[in-house]
């Protein structure tokens, strides 16, 4: 398979479901992994196009290296980009877009541009910088699998490249804007608080 034709770096993207620092175990699996949900805004058409190509390759290549030279029944196979409106349709951040669920079993990469310049990008170690609700870029690569019968192309996680700051996803709110607009007495003393 020719990885250059399966690989794809999407964004600038909102990142959902963030697990790149730790592997977690999803649903009923012991399996561990890394992992980040990737939503594609629909309007976004090159980027939408570049990753439907990027899984026809690897469905492509799955005929012959995974399914014996048979293309799987129409609407039997795995497809991982998947469509908000429809399989999200409760969550407003899913709403006119696509998304991946990327993962991997070892950690990917994940940095954020240098503002001095040099190196162009620095590592994020932070883990609480890089959250679900916070924009960025993502390398993937699309592969073909056969698991229990199951047939289809899965998303790997390569890297992230975090751009900017948005808003948490899950209820979780900024320090800044839990308190903005508070006033504060900053002379009370204790007889005045208790």
């Amino acid at each position: 398979m020719n990885t250059q034709e399966t690989k794809v770096v999407v964004g600038e993207i909102r990142l959902s479901y963030v697990h790149v620092f730790e592997p977690v175990a999803v649903g009923n699996s012991a399996d561990k992994k890394y992992s980040v949900s990737l939503i594609i805004p629909k309007s976004n058409t090159k980027l939408v196009e570049e990753t439907k190509a990027a899984i026809k390759a690897a469905y492509t290549d799955g005929i012959t290296s995974k399914w014996q030279g048979k293309e799987p029944a129409k609407g039997t196979w795995k497809n991982p980009l998947r469509d908000g409106d429809i399989e999200r349709s409760e969550d407003e951040a899913y709403q006119g877009a696509y998304f991946l669920n990327a993962t991997s079993k070892t950690a990917p990469g994940v940095v954020k541009m240098n503002p001095t310049g040099n190196p162009k990008y620095v590592a994020i170690t932070a883990q609480e910088e890089l959250y679900s609700g916070c924009f960025g870029y993502v390398s993937v690569n699309f592969y073909p699998f056969v698991n229990t019968g199951n047939k289809g192309v899965a998303c790997g996680l390569n890297n992230v490249l975090k751009t900017r700051d948005g808003e948490f996803m899950g209820g979780r709110a900024s320090a800044e804007s839990d308190f903005n607009g508070l006033e504060i007495n900053a002379n009370l003393d204790d007889n005045d608080i208790f």
